[in-house]
C-alpha cells in the first residue's frame, strides 16, 4: 500500500496575487471635427465604442465642413476607449461631442475625470474656446494638443497660446491624432499635469 505524505508546513500558503491596474478616467475634448474620435480609435486596445450619426443636410448647414469635407459622421454622445499604459495603470478614455448643441452632455461625460486633453485645429481656433473655457471653469487639469492635419500647423505655439489665452501652466503640444505613439505621448502629458496637481494639493507649500 502506498502511503500519502502529510502536508508540509506552508504547502497551502497564499501565492502572491497581482493587483489589477489602477483605473483612471481621462476626457478627450475639442470642437467639431478636430480629431477626437480618431485619437480614441488610434490608441484604444479594444474596439472603440462610438455614438456616431450620419451628418444630414440639415446638420451640414449648421456644422462647418469647410476643412473636413470628407467627414460624413459626427459624435452625438461620446466615444469610449481603453488603453493599458503599464501593469499598474489603465486609462479609460471618453471623447466628448464637439458641437455646441450637444454641450449639455459634457458634465456627465467629464464627471470623475482625472484630467482632459483638449484637441485644437489651428485652422479653426474659434471652435476651441469653449473646450478650453470649460476645463478652466471646472478647474480640471488639462493639456492642449494641436492636431497636425496633413503634418502642418497653421500657427506657432506662442501664437496659439496667445489666441486661446491659455495659462502658462497648461502644457501646449503638437501631436498627430492618427498615430498611436503620438496620442499616447499626449495622454502622458495630461497624466503628468494631473498628478502634479494632486501632489501639490497633498503637500501644500
Amino acid at each position: 500500500m502506498v502511503s500519502v505524505p502529510s502536508p508540509t508546513h506552508g504547502a497551502h500558503s497564499a501565492t502572491a496575487v497581482e493587483e489589477p491596474p489602477l483605473p483612471v478616467k481621462l476626457v478627450i475634448a475639442g470642437g467639431f471635427g478636430v480629431g477626437k474620435t480618431t485619437a480614441v480609435g488610434a490608441i484604444s486596445e479594444i474596439r472603440p465604442l462610438t455614438t456616431e450619426a450620419l451628418i444630414t443636410e440639415v446638420a451640414a448647414g449648421v456644422d462647418d465642413l469647410t476643412h473636413t469635407p470628407g467627414k460624413t459622421t459626427t459624435t452625438v454622445a461620446m466615444d469610449f476607449g481603453v488603453i493599458t499604459i503599464d501593469p499598474k495603470l489603465k486609462l479609460y478614455l471618453f471623447g466628448t461631442p464637439g458641437q455646441d448643441r450637444f454641450g449639455f452632455m459634457w458634465d456627465d461625460v467629464v464627471e470623475g475625470a482625472l484630467g482632459g486633453l483638449v484637441i485644437v485645429d489651428t485652422r479653426r481656433l474659434d471652435d476651441c474656446y469653449a473646450a478650453v473655457d470649460y476645463f478652466e471653469h471646472k478647474d480640471i487639469p488639462f493639456a492642449v494638443a494641436i492636431n497636425a492635419f496633413d503634418g502642418e500647423v497653421q500657427h506657432d505655439l506662442d501664437e496659439v497660446r496667445w489666441a486661446l489665452d491659455i495659462s502658462e501652466h497648461v502644457p501646449l503640444i503638437v501631436f498627430d491624432a492618427r498615430e498611436t505613439g503620438s496620442v499616447r505621448d499626449a495622454l502622458l502629458v495630461v497624466l503628468d499635469v494631473a498628478l502634479s496637481r494632486a501632489q501639490s494639493a497633498a503637500n501644500p507649500a
